[in-house]
């Protein structure tokens, strides 16, 4: 059915361009807004009414008309209907949209992929500072940055992921500090033990195992480093070090059992070591965009829309955290990324626009409006009814191991990915764990299972299936469920373009119901071998096409439940 829709758009425009030369660039198909009003729907002739000095209903009749003339119509459209002021609905024949099953069984995994188109993107996310176990609010983060990239990747980006962390921080010496403390026998609650609301100590349980491993001398490994503890109590730096290491190799056994990795792990240390923060103060400076005042070095951010200059260089000396934030992207650009994303919480917001006006600032050819940016809020966590606070583990919040542990990867992968990521959303424990139609990440992998059982059942090879006759689907069922595989393609182009993942998890909740609602209907394997093979194939291409969705989300598809 896409080769149809090709086919149908170039006689479209082959049609405008005779009205009016150049339109032909309107010739675009929407959908009806009303199922029964038609498969496709175009508001051309209403755009070129007024131009053209013609009544739009006149004119939509003309073109109606022009288009019957079309082989491509011919072949392919049942019937041309004129709605309202002007509007053009356009009723597929059941042939047509018959073409999909082949389309998608013919392609398979690649159905809905795009081929290369030659350009680079950089997906920065989740980025945690290894302080701790990644939070759920991580997992949210993880999610949609592994779905964003690989809804890039169908549309033929080659895409590069990254996590961006800081090493040597005030959090990181928090975090030695602390695990010293233990190392010293002291834990919290104890006199020793910073107290109070502003106290500088990590609690959570993981310090003490730290702390143990430390005094035993042991190596540890993450992906980006490797150190060896020295066991002495007075190796301030050497425990802070192991601490770091220690507590990425934990990060990246989080991630591991998200399925997520990434190509590079940036440090922000990196930027201050090698001398790009002060190179891009330099820039910035040379470009006339800083000026001194109380002893601090300002940024014109508002020549770049911000609503206040910003301090680059405080009183002290050290630089604000949106300083080294400019610097990192202008390595990103000057690394070859054209196009950078960033999947950050929205207590980034400010951020934006004044890391953007340092990148406008620089003068290095960076574009406005670099990077983009996705915003989440956090995660609220309910179990039997009640919310979810602390992890013993962590010891102030829920981690996202907890949260997989209790249900599973592809539940919390969907969960997290089922709303748009700047609206609140609460991950409901019990609901994810239910067999039932009201979890909709079972409901999806159930339909793909029921139709794996269905073809099971035949015993057939499905590579057959490719060459039946398709002319027996002929239902109304058959026909909704055919149209709703067509779809897939332009939702995934869509939700890439709008770093939606969320769409793609509506999309395949409509296309289970709809196969749900199929099979309800009609008996799939019966005695008449043409309707059978004829059924087959469309479930088939059904099934495929939830294994691919899934698969962008990265969540399984069983066959078997």
């Amino acid at each position: 059915m896409l080769t149809v829709k090709t086919e149908l758009l170039q006689a479209l425009s082959a049609c405008l361009e005779q009205l009016s030369p150049g339109a032909g660039a309107r010739a675009v198909f929407e959908s009806p807004k009303v199922a029964a009003h038609g498969d496709f729907a175009t508001t051309a002739a209403m755009q070129l009414a007024k131009p053209l000095k013609q009544n739009p209903r006149q004119l939509a009749e003309n073109l109606r008309t022009s288009l019957l003339e079309q082989a491509a119509f011919q072949s392919w459209v049942d019937a041309i209907e004129i709605a309202g002021p002007g509007f053009i609905n356009i009723r597929l024949k059941a042939s047509a949209k018959q073409q999909i099953v082949r389309e998608v069984l013919g392609q398979g995994h690649c159905f809905g992929q795009q081929a290369s188109n030659g350009k680079r993107v950089l997906v920065e996310f989740v980025s945690a500072n290894p302080t701790g176990p990644l939070h759920v609010g991580h997992g949210r983060q993880a999610a949609l940055g592994d779905a964003i990239c690989n809804l890039f990747q169908t549309q033929g980006w080659d895409v590069y992921r990254e996590f961006y962390y800081n090493d040597a921080g005030v959090q990181i010496g928090t975090l030695a500090s602390s695990t010293h403390l233990r190392a010293q026998g002291f834990r919290p609650g104890d006199v020793q033990w910073p107290s109070g609301d502003n106290a500088q100590a990590y609690n959570g349980d993981y310090i003490a195992d730290i702390a143990a491993d430390f005094l035993a001398r042991k190596t540890v490994k993450s992906d980006d480093r490797e150190f060896t503890a020295s066991g002495r109590m007075d190796d301030l730096d050497g425990m802070r070090e192991f601490a770091v290491a220690y507590l990425r190799h934990e990060q990246d056994l989080d991630l591991q059992a998200f399925s997520v990795k990434f190509d590079n792990y940036y440090l922000e240390s990196s930027l201050y070591t090698s001398g790009r923060v002060e190179a891009a103060v330099q820039k910035l400076q040379e470009a006339g965009k800083t000026y001194e005042k109380d002893g601090a070095l300002w940024l014109k951010s508002t020549d770049y829309g911000d609503d206040k200059d910003r301090v680059m260089r405080k009183q002290d000396g050290s630089f604000t955290y949106f300083v080294p934030d400019v610097a990192y992207h202008i390595t990103k650009w000057e690394r070859g990324f054209s196009k950078v994303v960033n999947i950050q919480g929205t207590d980034h917001h400010g951020t934006i626009a004044r890391v953007r006006a340092g990148l406008q600032a620089a003068n290095v050819g960076i574009p406005d409006g670099y990077p983009d940016y996705v915003l989440h809020t956090m995660v609220r966590v309910v179990r039997g009814g009640e919310e979810v606070k602390i992890s013993k583990r962590a010891g102030s919040y829920v981690t996202l191991r907890d949260l997989i542990e209790w249900t599973s990867k592809d539940a919390v992968r969907f969960f997290l990915l089922s709303r748009k990521p700047d609206t609140e959303y609460t991950f409901d424990v019990d609901l994810a764990i239910a067999k039932n139609n009201d979890n909709p990440v079972y409901y999806v992998q159930y339909a793909h299972a029921r139709i794996c059982s269905v073809i099971a059942s035949w015993g057939g090879e499905a590579a057959t299936l490719n060459t039946v006759d398709l002319s027996p689907l002929q239902s109304p069922q058959a026909l909704s469920l055919m149209l709703l595989l067509a779809k897939y393609p332009d939702m995934l182009a869509a939700a890439a373009s709008d770093f939606a993942p969320h769409d793609v998890t509506f999309y395949l909740r409509e296309l289970a119901a709809c196969y749900h609602s199929y099979y309800d209907a009609e008996r799939i394997l019966v005695d008449d071998e043409p309707v059978k093979l004829a059924r087959l194939a469309l479930v088939a291409a059904t099934a495929q096409v939830l294994h691919n969705g899934l698969a962008v989300l990265g969540v399984s598809a069983p066959q078997k439940m």
